[in-house]
């Protein structure tokens, strides 16, 4: 009998048993991750939805503080416009105020300035339009056609027979609270221009 030798090919090797808990390992957690992959990409979508709508927030409060600003910057351009054609003297600032509160714009460094290439500053502009409409200012002679005389029958005593000279301390009660009636009576009827 010849002696066979038989030589263990690595078809026929038996197979390590680290490389068989490997691959056991590796397959278990492929199919652990193959389970848990419907509830990721549902947990993914739910905080992609968030993000977005957090996102869609943000960006309408950002705009809601845009508009904000725009009408604070509106209000105080306003202000300051009535505020100056008060002080030059206009007795028709809303008149005014429509007519010019176009014309003048925030320049880049905040200040107020008219439109236009010259740029000229608010209170140098609003001067200059006052003294083109000089119509915009309180009349210097009052009166006119159809204008009353101001009342100068204070001190001659009017239907109560009050008299400024009679007016002193120690009046009775009675006369102290006529005087006041007519006075009141007079202030009231010069508030109303009568």
């Amino acid at each position: 009998m010849s002696e066979q030798r038989i030589t263990e090919t690595p078809a026929d090797a038996q197979p390590d048993i680290r490389d068989v808990v490997r691959q056991t390992i590796q397959e278990f957690v492929q199919a652990e991750q193959r389970k848990a992959e419907p509830a990721y990409k549902a947990e993914l979508h739910e905080e992609r939805k968030r993000r977005e709508s957090l996102e869609g927030r943000l960006n309408q409060l950002a705009e809601e503080n845009r508009k904000a600003r725009a009408m604070a910057d509106e209000a105080d351009r306003n202000s300051q416009i009535r505020s100056e054609l008060q002080r030059l003297g206009v007795a028709k600032v809303e008149l005014a105020f429509r007519a010019v509160k176009d014309d003048i714009v925030r320049a880049e460094d905040g200040r107020l300035q008219a439109r236009g290439p010259e740029g000229k500053t608010l209170q140098d502009y609003l001067t200059s339009f006052v003294q083109e409409n000089p119509e915009l200012l309180p009349a210097r002679i009052p009166g006119g056609s159809g204008a009353q005389p101001p009342a100068r029958n204070v001190q001659q005593g009017i239907s109560g027979g009050v008299e400024m000279d009679k007016i002193k301390p120690g009046m009775s009660k009675d006369e102290n609270d006529r005087v006041r009636q007519e006075i009141a009576r007079l202030a009231s009827q010069m508030l109303r221009g009568g």
